[in-house]
């Protein structure tokens, strides 16, 4: 008697598509933010010395940047917290999966600090990727409430409206907090007050948007067609892109002679 195969009924689900709007996002603010250092880049080395990046049009343009990953930060951070539960179960401990990610990326902060500190160009005490670590270890007991990370977004954005008023000269220790000394020529610096607070307003924009894993409202099936794809694929690889498109560009700058040392 020949043995007989029986089909595999104890596979795993499918994971869970992702929501092509949610990388898509992230792809364009990818975009901004290379578009953004490109004309740092050329500011810095004297190609556009009269261009203004601190104020302006390219001051909203940095701002709808950082303010476009905080809140995918948050967005994501619940769409993550959701599915692991649901898989898991509602007594499994998640945050050790949130605090090594948040470690991770806060380490990467770390990176930047020192090869910023070595070139000599500025301070990178408390930049995005320093932010998005620590909002990713310290935002988990808020990722199941929806209106409270509403309120303390205003709460935060208030804070850190009036610690810009204050500088503390001898104390860069407080700069994570948004409380600096008067001079400081910070290249990347978003501290936890109020920037804190925008994650916490796209975790209640996730949880607002997205429930039971599902969009409150439809949105057109554009995710496989260009250039949506494409800003797709921008999205699902932020992280590599962050940490290697400020080196390359400054490779191909130098390459054509546009700058020189």
């Amino acid at each position: 008697m020949t043995a007989t195969t029986l089909p595999d009924t104890s596979a795993k689900p499918a994971p869970r598509p992702r929501f092509w709007e949610i990388d898509a996002w992230r792809g364009v603010a990818i975009i901004t933010m290379i578009v953004y250092h490109l004309m740092w880049d050329l500011w810095y080395w004297g190609v556009f010395p009269d261009v203004v990046l601190w104020d302006g049009f390219w001051r909203y343009w940095q701002r709808f940047t950082a303010g476009s990953f905080l809140l995918l930060v948050g967005v994501s951070m619940t769409l993550v917290y959701r599915r692991e539960r649901e898989r898991r179960g509602p007594d499994a401990n998640l945050y050790p999966k949130f605090f090594w990610r948040g470690l991770k990326i806060f380490g990467l902060g770390m990176i930047i600090t020192v090869v910023v500190t070595i070139a000599g160009v500025g301070y990178v005490d408390f930049g995005i990727l320093h932010l998005i670590g620590f909002a990713t270890m310290v935002s988990y007991p808020l990722l199941p409430f929806k209106w409270l990370n509403l309120g303390l977004w205003v709460v935060f954005s208030v804070i850190g409206k009036w610690l810009e008023t204050l500088h503390w000269d001898g104390a860069l220790w407080m700069a994570p907090w948004g409380i600096t000394p008067t001079r400081y020529p910070a290249v990347d610096f978003f501290p936890i007050f109020p920037w804190l607070g925008v994650v916490l307003l796209g975790i209640w924009l996730g949880n607002w948007f997205y429930i039971g894993n599902r969009r409150r409202i439809p949105l057109p099936p554009w995710g496989g067609f260009f250039p949506f794809n494409a800003l797709e694929f921008l999205g699902r690889h932020s992280l590599l892109i962050y940490m290697i498109h400020q080196p390359l560009l400054l490779a191909i700058l130098f390459a054509l002679g546009i700058v020189k040392v």
